[in-house]
């Protein structure tokens, strides 16, 4: 017998093989050579047994982490299991839904928060969810994400997983650096990223200096309301750089927040007219600026009125922020695309796609030159400029187009490497190097990936306590991985043990995402989260996640008709297996309120609600009311049924909405 074999019990291998083979749990293997005849005739390596009885996890065991990823172009949110690797939900946000009816009869007024220009915006490009926090820690209760294409906000509660408010940024019509949270979720923090003139409004190119404006958006989060509060929130302006991603500080560097951003050239493109084209005028420059920035302090100005109001919104201008030292910028590679705050806060990475460094700037100095004014100079806009060899603790090479860090528990650092396709693990400096074998700051091993790693995460790898274990490689691309389904390739998410130290670091799981453009995530443990398995009583209105004293209950289903107004208004229960009332009489013209309430108090027994013709899909889980307004602008008859498979008698759950003609 091959010793390697050996390392696992044969509980595991038969795990790993039936994960392997997709063969029933009831299978009974006779030997080890059982399993060791199936694995060669499928080509399986010991490797691959062993990945995969750390990944396989049999029905009814649950996953240990819940790792919340952004969906790119389909504008919503995944919440992923691990280390299974199992897709449990997708969290409907900025784009309409309709297997939970979102945007098909409830979700348009949270969807309508975003519209601008007098236009409903139905898709959103999602980068960079945020984890609630507190004392800088994940505390499994709101999620947030940002849409770059349209610099909105999302605010998810995750007592149900769905969303409950979007917010539109006036300033701007792009955000990339967005959504971060400060250690307590005092504030979620979008940053801009292509400079606009204020609202979007025009003003010609040749004009970009005087008229282009860069910002930084402090939403306060309202925790007891579970919104934002547009009324305490504010913006700083910041020059016509393009800002990239942000982190806020925690421990030594709580109270400061921290902004890359590229394009300090002000490049502004134009190759039709014989000009460098962006990608070239954006990267002349040896270095751009890291902005750092004091929003504690911040806070305080916005709250003495100090800030300016442009597009209705209150702007710190960049003016009163140098005249009351709330910001600071410093050199940091070109191109950069990733600053990460280290757990204790005192240790900021910086990552520039044209560098093989990772450059490390250290809380202390940054203070130390702060308060001792050690400048090496001033930007256009009079802001400060720390001198780089004050603060800069240490620079270690790590490999070609490095991306993004995060952090584990034992001293190690993890960036992603684009150009490499690679993940570099590294040692960090200072206490951290402590419970490492290898020097402060130090590359150690570097693990093949595929392809194109943009973010990577690891498990509670952005809190003040990291767990380490597992991480997580997006790559943006999956040649040769799986089935191709036609030119459009998915991603590859790539789960990678991390659990050893040194220079063990196994691919053990490849998971393609064939659903929008995932960029980054967050891994929580899931033992922090808390979803409700019902709603709290019948008749709860989840968008205000409270009871709706309109709710129908039994032995109140209706119809009622006001001829004066040409309303009718139909207050409905659904239970298994139908709806009560099963006829709604209605004529052409007439405007419909329906109420509808699921009454079922059983785990898991949600009814669906779909009307043809009208656009209705309603998704009603346990305990849950909805109404949805619309014209009987058709006549006809519509059979209306339960959408979702409900019981044996599910094809029986159905109706009638009978619209008589006018004439």
């Amino acid at each position: 017998m091959n010793p390697a074999f050996r390392v696992l019990s044969a509980r595991a291998l038969a795990l790993a093989l039936l994960l392997s083979v997709g063969a029933s749990s009831s299978l009974a293997f006779q030997s080890m050579d059982d399993v060791r005849a199936a694995a060669t005739a499928r080509g399986l390596t010991t490797a691959d047994l062993l990945a995969a009885a750390k990944t396989f996890t049999p029905s009814g065991m649950l996953d240990e982490y819940v790792m919340f990823s952004s969906g790119g172009h389909s504008g919503q949110v995944f919440a992923i299991g691990m280390p299974s690797m199992r897709l449990l939900k997708t969290i409907a946000v900025f784009t309409p839904e309709p297997w939970q009816g979102w945007g098909y009869g409830v979700g348009e007024e949270v969807m309508a928060g975003g519209d601008y220009g007098g236009e409903p915006v139905r898709w959103g490009d999602t980068h960079h969810p945020a984890l609630s926090e507190t004392a800088g820690d994940y505390d499994g209760q709101w999620l947030f994400i940002n849409d770059k294409i349209n610099a909105r906000v999302g605010v998810i509660d995750l007592r149900d997983f769905e969303a409950k408010q979007i917010v539109k940024n006036p300033l701007t019509v792009s955000d990339h650096g967005g959504t971060f949270v400060t250690p307590n979720t005092e504030y979620v923090i979008e940053g801009g990223q292509y400079a606009t003139p204020w609202g979007s409004a025009y003003a010609p190119l040749s004009e970009y200096k005087e008229s282009y404006h860069g910002s930084v958006t402090l939403w306060k989060f309202d925790r007891r309301a579970g919104r934002i509060d547009r009324s305490k929130s504010f913006a700083m302006e910041l020059p016509p750089y393009w800002q990239d991603l942000s982190d806020a500080g925690k421990g030594a560097s709580d109270g400061w927040f921290f902004l890359n951003s590229i394009n300090t050239e002000m490049a502004t493109g134009g190759i039709e007219s014989g000009n460098p084209p962006f990608e070239a005028g954006v990267s002349r420059n040896a270095t751009d600026y890291l902005h750092i920035i004091d929003w504690k302090g911040a806070e305080r100005v916005f709250q003495a009125g100090k800030a300016d109001m442009i597009e209705g919104f209150p702007v710190i201008s960049i003016k009163t922020a140098v005249a009351e030292g709330l910001i600071y910028l410093t050199p940091e590679p070109r191109s950069p695309h990733g600053v990460d705050v280290a757990p204790k806060g005192d240790f900021v990475v910086v990552s520039g796609k044209l560098d093989p460094h990772v450059t490390v700037y250290s809380t202390a100095k940054l203070k130390k030159a702060v308060a001792a004014k050690t400048f090496s100079g001033r930007d256009d806009w009079g802001i400060p400029i720390l001198d780089f060899d004050a603060v800069v603790e240490a620079q270690v090479e790590v490999g070609l187009g490095p991306l993004h860090t995060q952090f584990g528990p034992e001293g190690y650092a993890y960036t992603s490497l684009f150009l490499d396709s690679a993940v570099a693990r590294w040692t960090m400096g200072g206490s951290y190097g402590a419970g490492t074998p290898e020097p402060d700051w130090t590359l150690v091993h570097k693990t093949p990936v595929q392809y194109n790693v943009g973010h990577i995460g690891v498990a509670e790898g952005d809190t003040v306590s990291p767990d380490g274990k597992y991480l997580v490689a997006f790559n943006k691309w999956s040649v040769d991985r799986f089935l191709p389904p036609g030119p459009l390739l998915p991603q590859n998410f790539q789960l990678i043990d991390i659990a050893n130290q040194g220079t063990s670091m196994p691919v053990i799981y490849d998971m393609p995402i064939g659903m929008g453009e995932p960029h980054y995530a967050q891994i929580c443990k899931a033992d922090k989260l808390n979803p409700w398995k019902v709603y709290p009583e019948v008749g709860w209105d989840p968008l205000h996640q409270r009871a709706d004293l309109m709710a129908p209950k039994p032995g109140m289903e209706r119809v009622t008709r006001n001829d004066e107004e040409g309303s009718v208004e139909v207050f409905m229960t659904a239970v298994r297996s139908h709806f009560k009332p099963e006829h709604v009489a209605v004529k052409v013209g007439d405007t419909i309120t329906w109420r509808i309430t699921n009454i079922e108090r059983a785990v898991d027994a949600t009814h669906g609600f779909a009307i043809p013709q009208y656009n209705i899909n309603l998704s009603l889980e346990p305990g849950e009311t909805a109404t949805v307004e619309f014209t009987a602008h058709t006549a006809g008859t519509f059979p209306f049924y339960c959408s979702e498979f409900c019981s044996a008698l599910h094809l029986e759950m159905v109706g009638y909405l009978l619209v008589e003609p006018t004439e």
